[in-house]
């Protein structure tokens, strides 16, 4: 097992840059409208609102896992596809979201990796704690 976490990191930072660009969208939109809680009935900053929220209902448990995974030395490809897989995933998600409250392929996309970020961990750090 690593006695250094040195590729989830790498994605954590990447993550926070971009939840720090989804915050500033919100917040602008906030000073734009003069909105201090909700979305004062303005369409934009309602998507806004949904995108940060979505990448916090999701990021945090994904990185977990992905650390985890990390921690019980799981192949360096496999951390750095999950990893790029999230990333990619909420960057799409977000923007597909920032377009159109309707479908779209970054929202369809964004959430489809999101999910395998999830559900591919959790099932590995499964075989590999009852093995």
């Amino acid at each position: 097992m690593p006695q250094n976490f040195v590729i989830i990191p790498i994605y954590a930072a990447l993550l926070g840059l971009l939840l720090l660009a989804l915050t500033t969208a919100v917040v602008r939109l906030r000073g734009k409208h003069k909105v201090g809680i909700g979305d004062g009935g303005h369409a934009d900053l309602a998507l806004a609102c949904r995108a940060h929220a979505n990448f916090i209902e999701y990021v945090p448990l994904a990185l977990i896992l992905l650390l985890l995974l990390e921690y019980r030395g799981v192949p360096v490809w496999a951390l750095h596809g999950l990893g790029a897989g999230l990333f990619l995933g909420r960057v799409l998600h977000a923007w597909g979201l920032s377009r159109s409250q309707g479908t779209s392929p970054g929202r369809a996309i964004g959430i489809l990796l999101t999910w395998i970020s999830i559900l591919v961990p959790s099932l590995w750090l499964l075989v590999i704690s009852f093995t």
